[in-house]
């Protein structure tokens, strides 16, 4: 089955050796007599971590991996995310004239992360981000089309796929999984990480036959994992309880752009085995989402790339009141601030030469108009009339605006501007309403650069390795746009390679 964002959402709406050995966890579900099923690594979750961590293993030579999944469909929230990847120094930046590297990234990964994020972490993902992008492209099948920029990176690296949303990722995973025989097993929660005497993570228990909105459901069942669990299951955004927990502001009156089962329970698991956990109560907002649509929505892919090609606007006063191309906490802050949604608009020019067929599809464009995500307005008062803004007003901020993209300067806010950017001075514009949604948790399980999970004291804790949005200290206080891609695969990547090389005990 091919799987899409549609497909995923219906579904989901639906449902309402030389290895440190590690330290001593306690398990809180003791080994069994008898185990129904043993496997070599057990990964947890079907994204991009989990899936990345599969392929590894089955191309590094492992037999018997299985991947366990306690939605009805694969792909979690990457199969809905925007559909491009962070890579520094690619062939398809070279062709564009873009002039990137591995420390570039690295530097604007731990600027970004305001100095929380884990160096070496940050490292292995800049490093690594050219041969992830590869391996993508020439061993999973991966097509990319465009190289996009997404606000707080010093160059446009975001590589887009056809598909514009992750199942571009996600489905050739998916295939390649399927031809490797891979068992993908769907619709299995885990309850319980399971230790043995040693102190090691030597399976789960799990139930199978689950059904999500319907907590208690399923068969249990313990599970042998002989190369130990991978936790790939991703975050907390859709656990308001959890959430609230660090940032009490964040209640349901904020949505999640993430799918339901992100609710972080895997965390809690590692937590009772004496996992440490960091960074939080770092939870970002994305700012480029639009109350005029549910989840995710088409929002995002038009509005990352219209930053520098024109101005955001306050309703209130008409005016421009943050850097556009700033980080996503600097405009999620921004505009929670005002109090209502924020305005974004730009000319036709620019939506169609950097938006429409780059970082988003035509028919997602034409989806995005017909549902009034997207308006077009045949000029600029019109668009004031529509939001109420005071046109006089509007017109000096456009003006102003126009002249800082001519001199590829602004004094006011230090927006970052693009040579190939057309001056917004006639119509037909288009705009966007923007309002945030909780998007992703910075913080979770704390690991080392081999994907191991650490205890409270720092130490490993052994069989057990952790990749994605459930691991903290990869990106610091704010997730630069499409690193996170590059994050999960790689240390997804990282934790087969670990696991591959341990013994067990």
């Amino acid at each position: 089955m091919t799987f899409t964002r549609r497909t995923f959402m219906e579904t989901t709406c639906a449902l309402s050796a030389g290895l440190v050995f590690g330290s001593v966890a306690h398990a809180s579900t003791k080994v069994p007599e008898k185990w129904d099923e043993t496997c070599s690594l057990l990964v947890i979750g079907t994204g991009f971590a989990g899936l990345g961590a599969a392929l590894e293993s089955h191309y590094l030579g492992m037999k018997d991996i299985l991947v366990l999944d306690k939605m009805p469909s694969a792909g979690g929230n990457s199969i809905i995310n925007g559909g491009a990847i962070a890579a520094a120094g690619t062939d398809m930046q070279e062709k564009a004239g873009i002039k990137d590297n591995a420390d570039l990234l690295y530097s604007d990964i731990l600027k970004a992360g305001g100095g929380l994020a884990h160096k070496e972490l940050a490292r292995r993902i800049a490093d690594e981000s050219v041969s992830n992008y590869k391996w993508l492209r020439d061993e999973v099948g991966v097509k990319f089309k465009a190289v996009t920029y997404h606000g707080g990176h010093s160059v446009p690296r975001s590589h887009a796929v056809m598909e514009n949303t992750g199942a571009g990722f996600i489905n050739p995973m998916l295939a390649k999984c399927k031809e490797f025989g891979i068992k993908i097993q769907l619709r299995t929660i885990v309850d319980d990480l399971i230790v043995n005497d040693k102190g090691c993570v030597v399976g789960v228990k799990a139930r199978v036959n689950h059904r999500f909105n319907r907590p208690d459901s399923g068969k249990v069942v313990y599970i042998r994992a002989t190369k130990g669990v991978l936790i790939a299951s991703g975050g907390f955004s859709q656990n308001v309880k959890m959430r609230t927990s660090h940032d009490p502001r964040l209640t349901d009156a904020f949505g999640s752009t993430n799918h339901p089962g992100a609710t972080g329970e895997m965390i809690q698991e590692a937590q009772a085995l004496g996992a440490n956990t960091i960074h939080m109560d770092w939870i970002q907002l994305g700012p480029w989402t639009s109350p005029d649509e549910n989840g995710f929505g088409l929002a995002p892919l038009a509005v990352e790339s219209m930053v520098g090609y024109g101005p955001m606007i306050n309703p209130t006063t008409s005016k421009r009141f943050i850097k556009e191309t700033g980080n996503r906490k600097v405009r999620a802050d921004a505009i929670v601030s005002l109090g209502k949604p924020a305005i974004i608009y730009t000319c036709e020019a620019n939506m169609m030469n950097k938006v429409v067929g780059k970082n988003m599809k035509p028919e997602q464009f034409e989806t995005a108009l017909k549902n009034g995500v997207i308006r077009k307005f045949d000029d600029l008062k019109s668009l004031a009339d529509f939001y109420k803004l005071d046109y006089a007003t509007l017109e000096k901020e456009n003006e102003k605006f126009n002249g800082y993209m001519k001199a590829m300067k602004d004094p006011e806010f230090d927006c970052m501007f693009f040579k190939d950017a057309v001056l917004n001075t006639k119509g037909p514009f288009y705009a966007i309403r923007l309002w945030p949604r909780v998007h992703h948790t910075m913080g979770g399980l704390e690991i080392n650069e081999k994907a191991q999970v650490l205890d409270v004291k720092g130490n490993p804790i052994a069989g057990l390795y952790a990749a994605g949005e459930a691991t903290g200290g990869v990106h610091g206080m704010v997730r630069l746009g499409t690193v996170a891609v590059a994050d999960c695969i790689i240390f997804g990547r990282i934790a087969a390679r670990t696991a591959n090389g341990w013994a067990g005990c």
